[in-house]
């Protein structure tokens, strides 16, 4: 999937990955999309609920052995 912006969250837990991606769509304009990669098995929970309440659209989640990639689309403002 293309995106337009890459935050790389591997190593850090709760609530770092979600304070990652915040700062990472603060600098995007709406409709692009940020990729996110987190090491935290509780990021799949977090991002979930992160972008259910603020309206952002998770569009994909890729997931591994290690890793999961979260593409968020920004919400118009």
């Amino acid at each position: 999937m293309e995106f337009d912006k890459e935050v790389d969250a591997t190593g850090l837990n709760c609530p770092l990955p979600i304070l990652r991606c915040k700062k990472g769509l603060s600098e995007l304009s709406a409709a692009q999309i940020l990729k996110v990669i987190s090491t935290d098995p509780g990021s799949v929970k977090d991002f979930n609920a992160f972008c259910a309440q603020t309206g952002h659209e998770l569009l994909q989640l890729d997931e591994d052995i290690t890793s999961f990639t979260f593409y968020i689309k920004k919400r118009a403002s």
